[in-house]
This record gives structure tokens, C-alpha cells and sequence, in this order.
């Protein structure tokens, strides 16, 4: 036996699983409300007729919310900072974008006084935990409804004749075709040919980038200014979040920048390939590790590289709301208290290549490190440091010649 529920809302884009949704809610559900609520996170599809297709599918009420700003500076922003990268490659634009529209589902929810949010994600994949982990943080007392966790729809081919027999109005086909997620950080590709690993991604899949073979022949300059790790200006200006990162991605992807193939471990335990574009970010990355370099000194630059790993895994995992990932801002707040300056890099068919970096706080000193004349570092000093940094080798070594500690790895075979 449901549970009763008299009001619902429901994380809507418009697509064929959340448009399937608002009859299915109303069907299984008896007499709740259903109301959508669309986050704009700089997905290029246009939301102007989502209200009027979501209230004729059977939502009393749409919300429509341009979360762009925020997406940017406290999420995308934090993560790039940490320099979280998931398995060596995924740059996270899917992780960072649920909790942000997760959190606002809560506060639609709690606004309308409804008793329950839903979501379109799949019993399969990582997002049904994003979505749900976020709303177990802010609000407790909802209650969650995953569709594809209860219903008999096993397919796009199902869905699509759901939506027909509910007169839903759809554009999907029958014809197999990606599952693709975009915002404003990257586009993602799932589905179709790419579930085999083996084969190569078809040129004509890609939309926010040309192929590298395609890619100008004369390369592409740019300076990007950061302020304590934060993106600030581009070649000289100073831009908004927002319109940096879109500046990037045109700039990035017209010279076959940001493409990722992989195949990564799902949290639920599967693995799946993804090709993801991420022309801005792939930029944005390369450069703040570039600033990096001469700001940070070894020891906080090994902590933050290790840390930036669990960073990852909290990200991706949904954990978002969590005080271990509040923590670890804190931590990467101090980290990049100096890292400023400017960093130039070339763009060139696809690679990205440092061309240059400066800061008021470098740690780099040119008369530390040059090899002529010296005023600051005697080289004689070399031999007490390396005497000291070397003794417990040494003494190891007197231990395994005396026989107190043999040592195949030592040993002399004629």
C-alpha cells in the first residue's frame, strides 16, 4: 500500500522520462498535485515552452529557476579549486549539477508545503543517489519517489508508448540515440555504439567540438587571470563566471579541446564508457595546475593533490552535503590563498600547452635556481643535506654488509 501523498515535486526537464512522469505520478499517486520545477544550469535547449507542456501533461505548477550564477561560483568553482578529477579523467559536470538542483527541489517543495520530490533518474546509475542523498541532507522529512525504481517501464521503446497512450507530447523516437546531459560546465554521451568500449565515438556525435583534424592550423593564445584559484579575466578583461566559462567553451571547443573517452566505475557498483566534452573546463584545469606550480610549495601542493582525490569521490558519490566535503573547502581555502597571477597557454588542434606563467606570490626565484653566479644557495651546502637525508640508507647498508639485515636486492651474483 502508497503512502499518501497530496503534493509532489517533480525535477523536470522536459525530456521523455520527466514528461512520462507527470501521468504517472497522477496515476499512481490518486489525487496528489504534481508541480514541476526546471533548473537552467546552461543547457543550450530552450525551456520558453516547458511551462505550457508540463501543465498540459498534468502539473499544476512549474517553476523555472536560472541557477547559472550559483552553479558556477559555488560549485563548479570549489571543485576546480580542489582539483578533484574522477578517475583520472571525468572533470564531474553531472555531480556537481545534482545537489544544486536537488536543493533546490527541496526548496520548491518546502515552499509549496508538498510532502514528497521525485526524479527521473534510473535505478541503474549514479544520479538517483545525487538526487537522493541531497535531499536526506536538507530535508529528511520528505519523502522520495524514483519512478524507475517502481514502475513496468523498462525501455525508451516503453516510455514512448506510454507517453502515446497518456497523449504526452514528446519528440524522442523509437530510433536508438544517446542519453546525453548537458549544462554549462560539459555535454555527456551514453547509449548506442559507445556501450561497446571498443568502438571509436562517430565524428558526428560531438556538438560542443571540433575534431582536432578540423581544429585551426595556426594555434590559439589566451591569458587567464585567477584571484586565490578562482578564474577572474581572460586575456586581459575581467568577466563574470558565468560568461568566462561560456567564453571558454567556444574558444576550447573550436580548437578540439576538452574531449574525454572512458570507461569509469559507477557507484552503484557497474562500469559504463561516457565520452564527455568539456571544452572550458579542460582549460580552465590545465591552467590553475600551470598557476599552481610556482604558488604552492611541495609539501601543501602533495597534501592538496591527495586530498583533491577524496574531493573527487565525494563529488561524484552525492556526498556534497556532507561536513567532510565542508572541510576539505576550508582546507583548499587556505591552500589557495596565493595562488594568483596569470597563466598563458596555447591552443593547438586539441592539446593544450603551457605558454607562460606569472604571480605577485611565485614562489620561484630566479636567483635561487640559475646555475650562474650565486648569492643565495652555496652549493657546498648540498653535501651536509644530502649526508643527513641519505643516513638511515646508510645505515641500512652498514646493517646488510655486517649480516645483521640481509638484503637480496644488495647482493652481488658473479
Amino acid at each position: 500500500m502508497k503512502k499518501k501523498i497530496k503534493k509532489v515535486v517533480l525535477a523536470y526537464s522536459g525530456g521523455l522520462d520527466t514528461s512520462v512522469i507527470i501521468p504517472w505520478l497522477k496515476e499512481n499517486y490518486t489525487g496528489c498535485q504534481v508541480i514541476a520545477f526546471c533548473a537552467n544550469i546552461g543547457q543550450r535547449e530552450d525551456l520558453s515552452g516547458l511551462e505550457k507542456k508540463a501543465l498540459k501533461t498534468g502539473a499544476s505548477k512549474y517553476y523555472v529557476k536560472d541557477l547559472r550564477e550559483e552553479f558556477v561560483t559555488d560549485y563548479i568553482y570549489p571543485v576546480l579549486r580542489s582539483g578533484a578529477i574522477y578517475e583520472r579523467k571525468y572533470l564531474l559536470g553531472t555531480s556537481m549539477a545534482r545537489p544544486l538542483i536537488a536543493k533546490y527541489l527541496v526548496a520548491v517543495a518546502e515552499a509549496e508545503g508538498a510532502d514528497a520530490v521525485s526524479h527521473g533518474a534510473t535505478g541503474k546509475g549514479n544520479d538517483q543517489v545525487r538526487f537522493e542523498l541531497t535531499v536526506m541532507a536538507l530535508n529528511p522529512a520528505l519523502k522520495i519517489i524514483a519512478p524507475w525504481r517502481e514502475w513496468n517501464i523498462r525501455s525508451r521503446e516503453d516510455a514512448i508508448d506510454y507517453a502515446a497512450a497518456h497523449k504526452v507530447p514528446i519528440t524522442a523516437t523509437k530510433k536508438k540515440i544517446y542519453s546525453r546531459d548537458e549544462n554549462l560546465w560539459h555535454l555527456s554521451h551514453e547509449g548506442g555504439e559507445l556501450e561497446n568500449p571498443w568502438n571509436e565515438p562517430v565524428e558526428d556525435m560531438f556538438q560542443l567540438s571540433v575534431s582536432p583534424e578540423k581544429a585551426p592550423d595556426k594555434p590559439t593564445y589566451l591569458e587567464l587571470g585567477f584571484d586565490k584559484g578562482r578564474p577572474v579575466a581572460l586575456n586581459g578583461k575581467k568577466l563574470k563566471p558565468v560568461t568566462l566559462v561560456e567564453k571558454l567553451n567556444e574558444i576550447g571547443g573550436a580548437n578540439g579541446i576538452g574531449r574525454v573517452d572512458m570507461v569509469e566505475n559507477r557507484l552503484v557498483g557497474m562500469k559504463s564508457r561516457g565520452v564527455y566534452e568539456t571544452p572550458g573546463g579542460a582549460i580552465l584545469v590545465f591552467a590553475l595546475r600551470d598557476l599552481e606550480s610556482i604558488c604552492l610549495d611541495r609539501e601543501t601542493l602533495a597534501w592538496k593533490d591527495m586530498l583533491a582525490q577524496k574531493y573527487a569521490f565525494l563529488t561524484y558519490n552525492g556526498q556534497w552535503f556532507t561536513p567532510l566535503r565542508e572541510q576539505l573547502d576550508a582546507h583548499v581555502e587556505k591552500a589557495m590563498q596565493y595562488v594568483s597571477g596569470t597563466v598563458r597557454l596555447k591552443l593547438y588542434k586539441g592539446n593544450i600547452i603551457a605558454a607562460g606563467r606569472k604571480s605577485p606570490h611565485s614562489l620561484y626565484r630566479e636567483d635561487y635556481a640559475t646555475f650562474g653566479v650565486e648569492s643565495v644557495y652555496d652549493q657546498h651546502d648540498a653535501e651536509g643535506f644530502i649526508n643527513i637525508f641519505g643516513l638511515p640508507l646508510k645505515v641500512e647498508a652498514i646493517l646488510e654488509r655486517e649480516g645483521a639485515r640481509p638484503s637480496e636486492r644488495r647482493t652481488f651474483k658473479h
